[in-house]
């Protein structure tokens, strides 16, 4: 499965997983205390930080909140906190149509 992925989604989870990575080094964690708290191996986080794109979402959320950054993560997610997503703001609110 992961071979299917393209290299932009490869290079993002790699850049992603530095990221967490930097988190926790900038906080000064030990990658067992993320993985405690997140209640995940630490082969797991490793992955994560590592760039494996096949880390389930769920962990990537746990870790997040492990490091403190779950609402940073979802306000940056928000289409509503950019211009485009304000703007087009009305399509949130219509109705599927089947």
């Amino acid at each position: 499965m992961v071979s299917n992925l393209s290299p932009a989604i490869l290079r993002s989870a790699h850049e992603i997983g530095e990221d967490f990575a930097g988190w926790r080094k900038i906080l000064g964690l030990t990658a067992a205390q993320v993985a405690d708290r997140a209640d995940v191996t630490r082969d797991t986080l490793r992955k994560l930080e590592h760039g494996d794109p096949s880390v389930s979402f769920h962990v990537v959320l746990r870790v997040a909140r492990a490091l403190g950054i779950l609402d940073t993560l979802t306000t940056a997610l928000d289409p509503l906190d950019t211009d485009l997503g304000r703007a087009r703001a009305g399509q949130l609110e219509r109705k599927r149509i089947r």
